[in-house]
């Protein structure tokens, strides 16, 4: 299959054996389409189509498998997978001032907060491409290296957590739960530890004439019938 691009080169695709053409010729394509019949490499969406259209597409075929069943999951149950996924990114080839390395995976939290200082000191900005990881790993490649041994591999996590000197400040819910402590959320936030509780007193005297009791404290009085000759 030759496509003719409206600008640069033409570009020629190898269709396999036994795959069923999707486009005809003379057919206007965008970049990403499906030529043919069968899945699609879910890197190459990230790579050409960008971040988005990778988040619909994973969605869109894990709800397809569901829906076959006959099993009805709202989507924010699967996107939150997928954005355990793509939770990282790989610096590209130029760090800018950072203390990143050149292709270097960081989480995009911490890249973007790295970013935000070296902005504010005059430096240049690093640059940074959206990577996408398995299930596993991505579980493994967490901060917290409490949570990934939690998970598989705990010899392992915990062993180049010593060798390395990690430190795991237990900014999740997984490592909090695991730890015994409050988890960071609600009222176990760290902005309400040092909270006190106000009691505010109440003039419940205000209150009487609408309560229909006398002084507070004493029992009203019952209304006694007199007896008529």
């Amino acid at each position: 299959v030759k496509v003719v691009p409206s600008v640069g080169k033409e570009r020629e695709y190898t269709i396999p054996p036994g795959k069923h053409l999707n486009v005809q010729t003379g057919d206007r394509v965008y970049a990403g389409q499906r030529l043919t019949d069968g899945p699609i490499i879910p890197h190459d969406i990230l790579e050409v189509q960008g971040e988005e259209h990778l988040r619909r597409y994973l969605l869109d075929e894990v709800q397809q498998v569901y829906r076959l069943q006959g099993v009805h999951t709202n989507d924010k149950h699967i996107e939150i997978i997928i954005r355990q996924m793509l939770r990282k990114v790989r610096i590209k080839d130029d760090p800018g001032d950072t203390p990143f390395l050149a292709h270097e995976e960081v989480d995009k939290i911490r890249f973007a907060e790295i970013n935000e200082q070296t902005l504010r000191r005059g430096g240049r900005p690093a640059e940074a491409e959206p990577v996408l990881q398995g299930i596993t790993k991505a579980a493994l490649s967490t901060e917290s290296f409490v949570a990934a041994a939690s998970f598989q591999q705990t010899t392992r996590v915990l062993t180049e957590a010593a060798l390395s000197g990690k430190r795991d400040y237990l900014r999740g819910l997984k490592e909090n739960v695991i730890i015994g402590h409050l988890i960071p959320a609600g009222t176990g936030s760290p902005h309400y530890q040092d909270s006190q509780p106000r009691i505010k007193d109440v003039a419940l005297e205000d209150y009487s004439d609408e309560l229909e009791i006398g002084t507070l404290g004493e029992e009203p009085e019952e209304d006694v019938e007199e007896e008529t000759a």
